[in-house]
């Protein structure tokens, strides 16, 4: 399944998920300007903030400006986890989040948070607009649990390591490093396999820690 609004690069793939409320309201609401609201850790000039917003100004030409999108970037309203919550209770429309903050709602998206499961970019691209990635984009609107609705999705980037210390070059180069991973055990687990301890933080968290 193709998404070819979405701007692509070498990483592991990124979940969207979004909130299915107030979208196709009925009646006379349904003449009322909708203001649809958007959430994404990163700054604007981002490729997924880029490519939300563009998302919003096609909406809007496609109702007439009936329906449009306000992007909050850089954290606004809060980290990732903070934002899946506010899109299960509505209070955002659109949250532009990652596999790894969404594994621990929907356990079947962590296949995709495991290490080294992609070949190159275009293994995962044709992984993630195939079957598999619709299946897996499926489990997340079809769980009720979950309160939410898998649009596309989106690479942000590859997993790195930086350090102010000294330069990871190879595995043995983490021995003993602490390193802050995104709020998931599997991230831990897998830091603290590869000689290093994890330590579960969120983005939103980096920049105070």
């Amino acid at each position: 399944m193709k998404h070819h609004t979405i701007d692509r690069r070498a990483a592991l793939g990124l979940a969207a998920a979004g909130a299915a409320f107030a979208l196709y309201p009925r009646g006379a609401a349904a003449q009322q300007k909708l203001v649809l609201k958007a959430s994404d850790v990163h700054p604007a000039g981002y490729p997924t903030v880029v490519a939300v917003e563009s998302l919003g100004k096609k909406l809007e030409q496609a109702t007439n400006g009936r329906l449009s999108v306000q992007m909050f970037g850089s954290m606004q309203l809060g980290g990732e986890k903070e934002a899946i919550e506010q899109a299960q209770v509505g209070a955002i429309q659109f949250a532009r989040v990652s596999v790894g903050a969404l594994g621990p709602v929907i356990d079947d998206l962590n296949v995709f948070n495991l290490p080294f499961l992609f070949r190159n970019t275009a293994h995962m691209e044709k992984v993630i607009d195939g079957p598999i990635g619709q299946e897996l984009l499926d489990k997340i609107s079809n769980n009720p649990k979950a309160g939410l609705i898998g649009i596309c999705w989106m690479d942000a980037g590859a997993r790195n390591v930086y350090d102010t210390k000294k330069p990871v070059h190879d595995i043995g180069d983490l021995k003993g490093m602490k390193v802050r991973v995104m709020g998931n055990p599997m991230f831990v687990d897998m830091m603290n396999a590869l000689g290093g301890n994890g330590v579960a933080m969120g983005y939103d968290q980096v920049f105070s820690a």
